[in-house]
């Protein structure tokens, strides 16, 4: 009972600390971190310096499993208190001081900070990134999880001499400090929160551009990759200085980083200044068609301006960030790609936003526990309807306000409505129960929206209803006048594809027609044949893959010809064409058998951690469904269940469940896994008992 008197008393005090955070303003920090890779740790120093608006008693710092050497207050030992989340320094902090709080530490992050390649006996792959997304940053740094404690931070970092460093603002300096190690010295000149800070260090080349108001964009690329860099970062220029002038306020940082990263855990991460990106959009010219960096590198990017610059007060007011960078990454892909791209792609999603409204599952954009698509999407039509209302004029002059007023502070919705409603002289009450706080999609104010404003969707409302489809014919494929995606969109009404005629035709057709028309396709009739084969070589590795697959299974008579024709694809970075080549060319009958087993040993290679969870997943896949899963493949398997991305993970897991079920496979992962790590075993455990 003691000990629960004692723990209570403890929790309370706790929760008073946390009370006075709004009463200590930190402003500034100098962080000194030297890497341990090898032991998957990192020491620290850091010098905050902060000011005290109201009397207290003490202030606290989130602080996750952080062990601590040295805290020291004005140069003196301080008191301080820790718990595995925060650290808490006891002391009576008058109003108008201010303070210097040093603290040496040493951290090994289990999230936030990640060390890839250096359990692999692969040269050169070595990487160390974070992902602070949130409330992270803390299992690094003793910092703060609340976006609303803004700091300038400077960044040193030591570590290995080989490799190239990141962070955010502007490198000063690199010093040598020994053959091994070298020194990297940042400067940021204004404040962000803490959760955008960020570093990455690994083998990296770089392009350098200037934009025209002359801020130095750095985009970084591995040293084999060369040939891919104008193909990923292609229009980045002009999505910056598009930005620039759409927003009407200043790129508000000293200059702008993109760094692509080895198994991230999303798409990207706007890190004030330095975004960091997934190494699977790093492209080739021939993937460009099919999946591109455009959207990501413009969303990143707008998040600058949305999110860093001005930073939401909590979840609630998320839509000021998420919904924000997503409609001006549309507009800057409007820029690039034309006015018909930009509304067919709010269709899309005003369909999809439709559908979930219709099961009842529709969401509020100002509920803080809504999902991605709602904050996305959802929060991208609030914006491009908004400015219907209001015009554009006062939509780009509100817009400019709301970031000059709110600069380098958090705000909340309310704020954002207030600038727009004094800049329109409008009541946006409606909009706002409409919007921001209706659950319900409103799928007829978009229909009108995209009516009003292109053509082609007068077009497709009037066509789509025309249950007989007469408008299907050869020169309704040929009407240059007629946008590709209205094509594809009123071939979807139609359901079967008109007649072989216009197969024929569709295949010939623009390459996202083609595409369509591949995708559509089930068995191939003989009499396609001959125009469907030349689509294994066309300029999509979409349509590779998927006449590869389809020809395949039409006409076995010629399976060893669509091989051979097809051996040299490796397809977008996820291989999708290679993965698919190996997996048909092992369960081909008498398709080269001499090579059989090199094919099968470089299909189970790609489930190592060297590769992307985007292909290790489908190599794993494949070899569950030709039955192959076994050896290497099920000990990467096995290690990939404690993978950190938690999407890959649970994939791994439900893959390895399905093989549980099987007695004969039991006995093969049990063998195998009798090879691994403890660790390597965690989740294996759980289904499996292990001396």
């Amino acid at each position: 009972m003691k000990n629960f008197f004692l723990q209570l008393i403890f929790c309370i005090t706790c929760f008073t600390y946390g009370q006075h955070q709004d009463k200590v303003d930190f402003t500034a920090a100098i962080v000194y971190i030297k890497l341990e890779p090898l032991k998957q740790q990192l020491k620290g120093s850091v010098d905050y310096r902060f000011d005290v608006k109201k009397n207290i008693d003490s202030i606290f710092l989130d602080a996750k499993n952080i062990d601590f050497l040295k805290v020291e207050l004005d140069g003196k030992k301080a008191n301080f208190t820790t718990t595995e989340k925060t650290i808490s320094i006891k002391q009576k902090f008058k109003k108008g001081q201010s303070h210097k709080l040093i603290i040496d530490y040493v951290a090994n992050p289990e999230q936030t900070v990640y060390f890839i390649g250096y359990d692999d006996n692969l040269e050169g792959n070595e990487q160390i990134w974070t992902q602070g997304q949130g409330k992270y940053t803390s299992h690094w740094l003793p910092s703060f999880d609340d976006m609303e404690e803004k700091i300038e931070f400077d960044l040193t970092i030591e570590t290995n001499t080989n490799y190239q460093v990141i962070a955010n603002g502007n490198l000063l300096k690199k010093s040598n400090e020994s053959e091994e190690f070298s020194v990297w010295f940042f400067d940021m000149k204004k404040p962000m929160s803490s959760y955008l800070l960020a570093f990455a260090i690994g083998n990296y080349h770089k392009q350098v551009l200037k934009s025209d108001s002359g801020v130095t964009i750095e985009n970084y690329y591995y040293p084999s990759d060369s040939l891919k860099v104008e193909p990923t970062y292609r229009y980045t220029k002009e999505i910056f200085e598009f930005l620039e002038k759409e927003i009407g306020v200043a790129y508000p940082w000293q200059n702008y980083k993109q760094v692509p990263v080895h198994d991230f855990l999303y798409a990207g991460m706007e890190n004030t200044s330095a975004t960091f990106f997934s190494d699977a959009y790093v492209i080739d010219s021939t993937s460009f068609v099919d999946r591109n960096y455009v959207n990501i590198n413009a969303h990143e990017l707008a998040h600058q301006w949305f999110g860093n610059l001005v930073t939401e007060k909590n979840s609630e007011h998320h839509w000021l960030h998420e919904g924000f960078a997503t409609y001006y990454a549309y507009l800057a892909e409007k820029e690039v790609f034309g006015d018909d791209y930009f509304y067919w792609k709010l269709f899309d999603t005003a369909k999809t936003l439709n559908e979930i409204s219709d099961k009842g599952e529709g969401e509020r954009l100002l509920n803080p526990k809504s999902s991605s698509l709602t904050f996305y999407e959802k929060g991208a039509w609030a914006l491009a309807f908004l400015r219907e209302e209001v015009g554009d004029i006062n939509f780009i002059n509100g817009i400019k306000d709301y970031l000059n007023t709110y600069q380098f502070q958090n705000v909340t919705v309310t704020d954002f409505i207030n600038v727009m409603e004094e800049e329109s002289g409008m009541d946006l009450n409606k909009f706002k129960e409409v919007w921001l706080e209706g659950n319900v999609f409103p799928m007829e104010e978009a229909k009108d929206y995209l009516m009003t404003n292109s053509s082609s969707f007068s077009m497709y409302y009037g066509l789509k209803h025309d249950n007989q489809n007469k408008f299907i014919t050869r020169d309704f494929l040929d009407d240059t006048e007629l946008s590709t995606q209205l094509k594809i969109e009123l071939l979807k009404q139609k359901g079967e594809f008109p007649g072989l005629e216009l197969w024929s035709i569709a295949l010939n057709e623009d390459l996202k027609i083609r595409q369509f028309a591949a995708e559509k396709m089930d068995i191939i009739p003989e009499e396609l044949k001959e125009v469907a084969e030349p689509l294994l070589l066309d300029d999509s590795y979409i349509t590779n893959e998927l006449m590869l697959y389809k020809l395949w299974s039409s006409f076995d008579y010629d399976s060893s010809v669509f091989l051979d024709k097809t051996k040299d694809i490796v397809g977008l970075p996820n291989k999708n064409v290679r993965l698919l080549w190996l997996t048909l060319a092992l369960v081909t009958p008498d398709y080269n058998p001499e090579e059989s087993s090199s094919y099968y040993e470089e299909l189970v290679g790609y489930t190592s951690p060297i590769f992307n969870p985007e292909v290790r997943q489908t190599a794993f896949q494949y070899l569950f469904e030709i039955q192959a899963l076994k050896g290497n493949g099920l000990v990467n398997l096995i290690k990939a269940t404690n993978h950190h991305s938690w999407q890959f993970r649970n994939y791994s897991r439900q893959l390895l469940d399905a093989l549980l079920k099987d007695e004969e496979q039991i006995s093969e992962i049990e063998k195998v896994a009798n090879q691994l790590k403890s660790s390597d075993l965690r989740y294996l455990k759980t289904k499996l008992n292990f001396k």
